[in-house]
């Protein structure tokens, strides 16, 4: 069956997973990083991370590895692999993220970001994707007090872009970050990446497709 969609008054998109294929780059990284420092590392763990912010994905991994597992440590030596990722072009565009971008500045929707990462990786990885110019306003993981599943940071990006939450369409990736934005009382849609919809997704009806080709389709539609 087509996605069917309400005419948003503006578009929100998550970020990792949804318009960069980042999220098994960031776990090959920390998988790397906790190797060099030789500590513990469960993939299954990684995967509880997706679509939440540094803080909440720490208590994440103290609860999974003990309250002595240096996360510092392993946070900063994550970090300087990634940032070596991101300035070596190391993080492609999901499928069809030009092309929609470009319907959206053709039929004049404008679009933000709600994102866990922090402001500055952000700005940095959407700059180097060359994506930076299709967003109106950016809402960081370093801005809210509350991440996904909240929906602080979906509500903060339509306060940026100046859109009702109600008349925004919101696209993700994550069964945290669909939570958020259902929570915001936004229109939403789910392609995931490496996580299956939870069974609650599931039972609030939200769509959910393989590629953002179909958002694409539904708009001209």
């Amino acid at each position: 069956m087509a996605l069917q969609l309400r005419r948003p008054e503006a578009i929100i998109f998550d970020m990792d997973g949804l318009l960069l294929d980042s999220e098994r780059v960031s776990l090959a990284l920390f998988a790397q990083a906790a190797q060099e420092l030789g500590v513990r590392w469960d993939a299954a763990v990684g995967l509880q991370m997706v679509g939440l912010n540094s803080r909440d994905s720490n208590g994440i991994l103290l609860k999974a590895f003990g309250e002595d597992y240096p996360v510092d440590a392993l946070r900063e030596r994550f970090g300087e692999l990634y940032e070596a990722t991101i300035t070596a072009g190391g993080i492609p565009c999901k499928p069809f993220v030009r092309e929609l971008l470009a319907r959206c500045e053709a039929l004049r929707i404008p679009c933000a970001v709600a994102t866990s990462t922090r402001r500055v990786r952000a700005e940095a990885k959407l700059i180097r994707a060359q994506l930076m110019p299709h967003f109106k306003a950016l809402a960081c993981g370093d801005e809210v007090v509350r991440g996904k599943p909240h929906p602080e940071i979906y509500e903060l990006a339509a306060s940026k872009i100046g859109a009702q939450p109600s008349r925004c369409l919101a696209l993700e990736d994550s069964n945290a970050g669909v939570r958020a934005a259902v929570s915001a009382s936004m229109q939403t849609v789910m392609v995931p990446d490496l996580l299956k919809p939870d069974l609650d997704i599931r039972r609030l009806g939200v769509p959910v497709v393989d590629s953002l080709k179909h958002v694409l389709v539904a708009l001209d539609g």
